[in-house]
């Protein structure tokens, strides 16, 4: 309890910020005085039913054990830590339902500190960050194991059945870095797609961590998008980055759906061919997408091709062989056309999985790669429920 200056008026001697601290401070005690009252006469009571005989009452036939006084143990909760509070024992024992054994702490509390934890705070942070609140600091380990806890939602995520509603499906790799089992970082790959239905709702549907993108992972991927009801009936485009062995998975899970390769990929592609000081190549290449209309988009094309053709072959060929599906969008609503012309949208749901590992520098595990990104995941999609599309909401 804080020790307060009276003035001979008998008022405290306080300034307003004191003032508010010390009331703020006095009215979390009292409340944490009254929770931890209600949940001793809580346990109390479900002792006596327990032992179906009130206390002081002698030798009855319904009588199945005997009170056996206290222990104090100490319990975490949202409001901060209550100390000692009194759990009812009996002879024989007897396993509390309201607070079961060797649980210190409310399932609120392993939230906040999940939450905390997905969030960007390392293990050895969030207990000293979350102290003020909590009432203790836990330790890495603590942290660590209360983390765990995501495995079993991630679980879920990755078996939960996926409506046949998306009118477009967009297809990415992103590389990360993991420690493997020998303490070794190695370079992995998360698999995602990302759909968007006819009313602007958006939503990263999966992901999956794989050695590579080959046609074998993207195909096994997509298959259990398949198996777990994503049909591709309404299918109007898929948007990919172009690798052959996604280009080879779509042609066999999904062989109806056409396809659009990302635009910003194949801008990358053509700056790989060309040397720096030709950076115009890639700028005037800019302008097939950028045209009002397919024609208009094969003319400039051509134009590009037939100034770039004899300098840098290979570039004008990396373009030209997949032309047709970079053109793809221009059949689609225009106010659609920008957000389905490059794979964007998952690069930038991914850039805060970077952000969260930055101080790290890599996962220090698979699990944890894989519940860091759930958690990402899961923030952006609820954040993105009552938010569609203004594209699609504007010109349904």
């Amino acid at each position: 309890m804080r020790e307060l200056e009276v003035l001979g008026s008998g008022h405290l001697k306080l300034d307003w910020q004191e003032r508010k601290a010390f009331f703020e401070e006095e009215l979390n005690e009292q409340v944490r005085s009254s929770v931890k009252q209600m949940l001793e006469q809580a346990l109390e009571a479900e002792r006596t039913d327990r032992l179906a005989v009130g206390r002081y009452v002698r030798d009855v036939e319904s009588r199945r054990d005997y009170r056996n006084g206290y222990y104090r143990r100490d319990f975490g909760t949202r409001l901060g830590l209550l100390r000692g509070l009194r759990m009812p024992r009996t002879r024989r024992g007897y396993r509390s339902e309201l607070l079961p054994r060797y649980q210190r702490r409310q399932e609120a509390v392993h939230g906040l500190v999940r939450e905390a934890f997905l969030r960007g705070i390392s293990t050895r942070q969030v207990g000293p960050v979350l102290e003020p609140v909590l009432g203790e600091a836990y330790s890495a380990q603590t942290i660590s194991r209360i983390a765990r806890g995501l495995d079993r939602a991630v679980d879920c995520f990755h078996r939960r059945a996926l409506a046949d509603s998306w009118v477009y499906l967009f297809l990415d790799g992103v590389v990360l870095k993991v420690r493997d089992l020998r303490g070794k970082v190695r370079r992995r790959v998360v698999l995602a797609a990302y759909g968007i239905n006819p009313s602007g709702r958006r939503e990263l549907l999966a992901y999956r961590l794989a050695q590579g993108e080959s046609e074998a992972a993207w195909t096994a991927f997509l298959q259990d998008l398949y198996l777990r009801g994503l049909l591709g009936s309404l299918l109007r485009l898929i948007i990919t980055d172009g690798s052959p062995g996604l280009a080879a998975a779509v042609g066999l899970v999904y062989p109806q759906a056409r396809v659009q390769r990302c635009w910003a990929h194949k801008l990358r592609n053509i700056a790989d061919k060309v040397a720096k000081k030709e950076g115009s190549c890639v700028g005037q290449a800019a302008a097939i997408y950028r045209a009002k209309n397919r024609s208009q988009a094969q003319r400039a094309f051509r134009r590009w091709a037939a100034r770039w053709q004899k300098r840098r072959p290979a570039a004008v060929a990396c373009v030209e062989r997949d032309l047709e599906e970079l053109l793809n969008f221009f059949d689609l609503p225009r106010a659609h056309w920008k957000k389905v012309r490059t794979t964007n949208v998952i690069e930038r749901a991914f850039r805060e999985v970077r952000r969260r590992t930055r101080p790290m520098s890599s996962f220090t595990n698979p699990a944890s790669c894989e519940r860091i990104v759930f958690g990402v995941i899961s923030h952006l999609n609820r954040s993105w429920e009552r938010k569609p599309l203004k594209e699609f909401t504007q010109h349904a």
